[in-house]
């Protein structure tokens, strides 16, 4: 009997987990929470045409969905895979003449990317004339993939990957919802709920799907369903990361990644790069982590570090998990094989130190703007020396406070491109020395 009550409702458990209202839904506070514009727009029914951006399963299509049940207006649901122009041009029929009526029409098109150009364009003049009000939602940036014309008539709206804490948030609610699994007796513990919202990767669908197939496959004892970290294994393919609530784990896998980068260990840096991704770690997060080390551990000894660092950083937003591995594993390689420097972050620590005990000392005068005769008369600008009326480009003006004038900061190594800034430095030092009245 259990086995018939699991598989009774075949409509795929993310379909019927779909919120039906703002209050339902999770993730994107930054749009929909209180307050904000969106949710202001849908609560007081004035949708004007827009685009929803952002990766798959964070939440674009449940978004038109609220607004197609909350709006007074007729709701229209366009597919871009299935719809041409001709079904195109005859909706727009259908909603001019609801116009003259007085009927507002929302034409949600869903993966609107795929429209080519001549597709976009049949909609544009109904958008001009407020015949229609259309909601785009796409995985690709507008910029590139929206016509132009068609693009400044809409408020493009960016929705972000949901966070984990928001995955486990669907996850709870899948078990204890009636359109769910609360009518089942399914033991699931805490640490295997995060194994899948890990796996996720923002993903809601995602991770709705895994924990539907992962209770279809558990174990079942007499009236209860186990669902155990060996059955969300399988069912992923990936093995565990062994992260607990607290994510301990992934701090330190990250920590072993940047060490062995550190110290230019170029296979560790690769083995916990794998480590990592093979277990569902975010890509966009190492792919962080390797902007702030380019800089932290490389800084000026290499400064093509930070550029291969943030080219990497691009490639993974543009392309995703797999195949983005390869330019992790690019920028990871480069990292480890660059000479080290941890100039700039000493740098950065020291002055951070003297700015937290000084923060009360004002702007020397000769540094400030005088854009009005009051701030001339107290003396703002006085005594500037604007570098570029000099021969050398160089002064000898101090732009320290008074009290921290003796104060060095940068102290470049002689690693790599660091040596020329190093040398760069010391013979800036020495006119200003030899120049000092």
């Amino acid at each position: 009997m259990q086995q018939t009550s699991l598989f009774q409702n075949q409509d795929p458990l993310a379909n019927r987990l779909r919120p039906q209202s703002l209050d339902d839904y999770v993730g994107q506070k930054h749009l929909v929470g209180k307050g904000k514009l969106l949710r202001q727009f849908i609560e007081n029914d004035q949708i004007s045409s827009m685009i929803f951006w952002g990766p798959p399963g964070v939440g674009k299509t449940t978004l038109a969905q609220i607004i197609a049940q909350t709006s007074k207006a007729e709701f229209i649901n366009f597919s871009a895979v299935t719809s041409g122009i001709k079904d195109i041009k005859e909706v727009m029929k259908q909603a001019s003449q609801k116009q003259a009526l007085g009927i507002k029409t929302i034409v949600f098109v869903d993966e609107i990317h795929r429209f080519n150009k001549a597709q976009q364009d049949a909609f544009l003049p109904y958008v001009e004339k407020g015949s229609i009000v259309l909601i785009g939602a796409t995985t690709e940036n507008p910029s590139f993939e929206i016509n132009s014309a068609l693009l400044s008539r809409c408020k493009v709206f960016v929705l972000h990957a949901l966070e984990t804490e928001d995955i486990l948030e669907l996850l709870h609610h899948a078990l204890n919802d009636e359109r769910g699994f609360k009518n089942e007796d399914i033991q699931i513990d805490e640490d295997t709920l995060y194994m899948i919202a890990s796996f996720a990767n923002g993903d809601a669908r995602v991770a709705l799907n895994t924990l539907e197939m992962a209770v279809f496959n558990g174990e079942r004892q007499n009236q209860k369903t186990l669902v155990s970290k060996e059955i969300v294994e399988q069912c992923t393919s990936h093995k565990s990361l062994l992260y607990d609530k607290k994510g301990e784990e992934h701090y330190n896998l990250i920590s072993a990644l940047h060490k062995s980068m550190r110290n230019s260990d170029v296979d560790a840096a690769i083995y916990w790069l794998a480590r990592m991704l093979e277990a569902g770690e975010d890509p966009l997060y190492i792919a962080r982590r390797l902007v702030r080390f380019a800089s932290e551990d490389i800084g000026m000894a290499d400064s093509h570090a930070l550029q291969i660092a943030v080219a990497c950083y691009q490639a993974c937003h543009f392309i995703g998990m797999p195949e983005c591995s390869v330019h992790l594993t690019h920028a990871v390689t480069y990292l480890s094989l660059s000479v080290k420097s941890n100039a700039l972050y000493m740098a950065y620590e020291k002055a951070k130190k003297d700015a937290l005990e000084t923060l009360s000392q004002g702007v020397p005068l000769h540094l400030r703007n005088a854009p009005t005769k009051l701030m001339k008369d107290l003396n703002y600008g006085k005594g500037y020396q604007y570098a570029h009326e000099y021969a050398d480009k160089l002064t000898t003006m101090t732009c320290l406070p008074e009290a921290l004038s003796d104060r060095t900061y940068y102290q470049p190594t002689n690693q790599g491109s660091e040596a020329k800034v190093a040398l760069r430095l010391q013979q800036i030092k020495e006119w200003k020395k030899s120049h000092k009245k």
